[in-house]
């Protein structure tokens, strides 16, 4: 039998990225040949987002882009993940060259379905390990499926589900050995890690399965990801304060500041009790980056409503601000609310905010010059000959980089002192390399 050589496309955030790594390492463990180059791949496996109008807008464009490939190459076309489990019956009467349709849940079964179109036989060994694509500088470490918040706006519960945490100890097994492997960093994820182990029923918690994991050997940083503003405990910021291995750096979407807003939106928190977190958050952790994600143009947003959260992200001055526009979504609550936002105000303001933030973000990043500081170096870009890293106040893919020259090994971590800065990246030096 000719072993088939698959070409994975991953779509959308890091916690796909992890089940398209999982369905790559049991495909490669079943005996396929895991490959970078679409042109020699005998299968396509895209694997989607359907989260905003925009990605699904990529999804499908990449998925009509893979039929090409299949009618001129030969090949066989899976399309997997969010997009195709929220909409698989309209996409394979729409887009019927496709071979095969899977969704996003119950990635191990997905993988079985996979495994038997190709036809790969079970697996020698039960050891059926993730084939990590970020690079030997991180890896995330998915902790839940699912979600059980109620967010108006939001089509994920629809999508993936029910909150469902992973057992502490296969959590625990896995961080031990991405740590063997070599990757210095590991990024918590989830769709709400703060919510990990209440459905258990066993004492497990985010805080107590964070202080396991800072205890493992070779763990040199532990991130934060997703994390709902409700439920930060003061316990979980006095362990992020005590343990060197918790980066003070914490991801909390608080959405919007106006408490009208953030009813509709069907948000926990309100205004007064966002200003206190974050004012534990800075009081507790002097050094601590706090990354949000706002939205601009939810259904019945006036322009004072969106005024107050300008005033708000120029005053509070966050490290790092996601900005989104509303898009309108499918069977949630938001979809029919009156008052839509027209498309140019919400891109106005789209514009203004991102404005505002870029002003931000310079004078964050200037706030590291001449500071000696600890950078992970990640990759070498070829083109301007330097090598890019980040600092612990940067979560990777989305935050500043630090570039700096010399020759340095990928996933080491080196004090560099920084010399320069823009809204985006931070230039640095090796301090024997600084002319005294």
């Amino acid at each position: 039998m000719t072993r088939p050589k698959v070409f994975f496309v991953n779509l959308g955030c890091p916690k796909n990225l992890v089940d398209s790594e999982i369905l790559m390492g049991r495909l490669q463990a079943r005996g396929a040949a895991i490959v970078t180059d679409v042109q020699a791949a005998s299968h396509i496996v895209v694997n989607t987002c359907g989260f905003t109008e925009d990605a699904k807008r990529e999804s499908i464009e990449t998925i009509l882009e893979a039929v090409q490939l299949r009618k001129a190459g030969n090949k066989q076309v899976f399309v997997t993940g969010c997009l195709s489990q929220r909409y698989k019956s309209d996409l394979q009467k729409e887009i019927p060259e496709v071979d095969g349709f899977f969704g996003a849940r119950n990635i191990p079964q997905i993988a079985d379905e996979l495994s038997q179109q190709l036809g790969l036989e079970p697996p020698k060994s039960s050891c059926e390990e993730r084939l990590v694509s970020t690079g030997p500088s991180y890896a995330y470490l998915k902790i839940a499926e699912g979600c059980d918040n109620t967010c108006s706006f939001c089509a994920i519960p629809l999508i993936r589900g029910r909150h469902i945490s992973r057992p502490e100890s296969e959590i625990l097994k896995e961080a031990g050995r991405l740590t063997e492997m070599g990757f210095p960093e590991l990024v918590l994820i989830s769709q709400d890690t703060t919510y990990y182990g209440k459905d258990l029923f066993d004492g497990s918690s985010l805080v107590r399965l964070l202080g396991k994991l800072s205890e493992i050997p070779n763990v040199r940083w532990l991130r934060l990801l997703y994390t709902y503003p409700d439920r930060i405990s003061d316990d979980l910021i006095d362990l992020m304060a005590e343990r060197e291995t918790i980066c003070p750096y914490i991801d909390v979407p608080i959405q919007h500041i106006s408490n009208r807003i953030l009813s509709g939106m069907r948000r926990g928190s309100r205004r007064e009790k966002i200003e206190r977190l974050i004012d534990r958050l800075r009081t507790k952790i002097l050094e601590i980056a706090i990354r949000t994600s706002v939205m601009v143009g939810f259904p019945g947003e006036t322009d004072q409503d969106f005024q107050e959260l300008l005033d708000f992200i120029a005053d509070v001055q966050f490290d790092h601000l996601g900005i989104f526009q509303f898009s309108r979504e499918e069977n949630t609550i938001s979809f029919d609310l009156p008052d839509q936002v027209p498309a140019s105000v919400k891109r106005e303001r789209f514009e203004l905010l991102q404005s505002i933030q870029q002003d931000i973000a310079l004078q964050k990043n200037q706030n590291f010059l001449g500071k000696t500081v600890d950078v992970l170096i990640e990759e070498f870009d070829s083109e301007r000959k330097v090598y890019l890293g980040r600092t612990k106040w940067d979560a990777p893919e989305i935050d500043s980089q630090v570039a700096l020259r010399g020759d340095y090994a990928i996933g080491g971590i080196i004090p560099v002192t920084i010399v320069s800065a823009t809204e985006a990246e931070l230039f640095g030096k090796a301090p024997e390399t600084i002319e005294k």
